[in-house]
C-alpha cells in the first residue's frame, strides 16, 4: 500500500469559547484564543490517501480528482469564514484545531467509497501555527 498526500490552505478566524465554562475557566484554558473579538489563522490541511498504486496510471489516486473533493467539500466550507458563525459543525462545537480536524474528516469521509473506490482517507492533519498541528488518523 501507498500513501499519497496533498497539501491545501484555507483562511479562517474563530473563538474559542465554551458555554459550559465560566468567563474566567475560557479565558484560563483559551488564552487570548479566547478573545470576545475572535481571530484568524492560515491553516495548512494535509489529506493522505492510502491505496494500491494503479498498475494503469501508476497512481494512488488521481490528484484533480482529490484537489476538486476537498476544494468542494471543504475549501469552500472553510476558507474565509468565521468557523463560530458560518459553519453550522461549529454550533455546538469549539472550533479547536482538534475539533477543525475531526468536522474536516467526517465530512471528507462522507462520500469517500464512492469518489475514491479500493482507498481510504487515511490521515488529515491541520496545522493552524507553525508551533501547533493535529493529526487525526484512520
Amino acid at each position: 500500500m501507498t500513501t499519497l498526500t496533498r497539501r491545501y490552505r484555507f483562511a479562517s478566524s474563530h473563538r474559542m469559547h465554551s458555554p459550559q465554562l465560566s468567563d474566567a475557566e475560557n479565558r484560563e484554558v483559551y488564552g487570548k484564543c479566547n478573545n470576545p473579538f475572535g481571530h484568524g489563522h492560515d491553516y495548512v490541511l494535509e489529506v493522505s490517501v492510502l491505496g494500491p498504486v494503479n498498475e494503469l496510471t501508476g497512481r494512488v489516486a488521481s490528484v484533480s480528482m482529490l484537489d476538486a473533493y476537498v476544494r468542494n467539500k471543504v475549501l469552500h466550507v472553510f476558507d474565509h469564514k468565521d468557523m463560530n458563525r458560518d459553519i453550522a459543525a461549529f454550533a455546538d462545537k469549539v472550533p479547536t484545531a482538534e475539533n477543525i480536524a475531526g468536522v474536516i474528516g467526517g465530512i471528507l469521509s462522507d462520500g469517500w467509497a464512492v469518489a475514491f473506490p479500493g482507498t481510504e482517507l487515511k490521515r488529515v492533519r491541520i496545522e493552524e501555527t507553525r508551533r501547533n498541528f493535529i493529526e487525526l488518523r484512520n
